[in-house]
């Protein structure tokens, strides 16, 4: 998501770094529907949590008077912090699905960033360069090294007459499974487990037909 961030990982014995997520985030989603029943693209929104916020305000030099309250050239400054340089093999932690066809997405377009409660609150657009058919489509929103956890816990926007349903993990059947992959893990082993989507939240969209 962020490259010290990603440093960081990259330093932390698999069993350490993997065992539990050390950022959360907030999601909402908007999925943009065109008049021929298409997903053309999705809107995603992260809410960081508060430590994490406070991170990225000590590692960019921003609020120095620590009053979690961004000048308009310290938001300007902070405007695509966490859409800079990914990855080329990196999908933004987003995974859109047309039955078992997982789709392509294009690249992040940033569409603005705040500071909430004390939060960094960021928004960024995915576009579906094939728009396929909004209903029945499944997102998914998770990181495969359950570093960070995300949750869609700030809702799901998108046109009638189509609605989400977002469907929440077997936590005990997640844990039980990285259970498993630990013991498989020597304690010294740098090994990435990804594990993540035992985690994730799914959104299912469904869409009435057209009259």
């Amino acid at each position: 998501m962020i490259r010290w961030l990603a440093c960081f990982l990259i330093l932390l014995p698999a069993a350490q770094a993997q065992a539990h997520p050390h950022v959360f985030v907030d999601t909402a989603l908007r999925v943009e529907i065109d008049e021929a029943g298409r997903a053309t693209g999705i809107e995603v929104s992260w809410s960081y949590d508060d430590f994490f916020t406070l991170l990225i305000f000590e590692d960019m030099g921003l609020d120095p008077d620590g009053d979690a309250e961004l000048t308009e050239a310290e938001l300007a400054a902070l405007q695509g912090f966490d859409l800079d340089n990914w990855p080329e093999d990196f999908e933004g932690d987003l995974y859109v699905y047309a039955g078992e066809e997982k789709l392509a997405l294009g690249t992040p377009e940033p569409r603005g960033v705040r500071v909430e409660n004390g939060r960094i609150v960021s928004a960024h657009y995915r576009p579906l360069p094939e728009p396929p058919a909004a209903d029945g489509l499944r997102i998914l929103q998770y990181d495969p090294t359950y570093y960070v956890a995300y949750e869609v816990t700030r809702g799901v926007e998108l046109p009638a007459p189509c609605r989400a349903e977002v469907t929440k993990p077997d936590l005990d059947a997640a844990a039980e499974a990285m259970k498993q992959e630990l013991a498989t893990v020597p304690e010294d082993a740098f090994e990435v487990m990804e594990v993540g989507d035992l985690y994730a939240d799914r959104v299912t969209i469904s869409c009435d037909p057209s009259s």
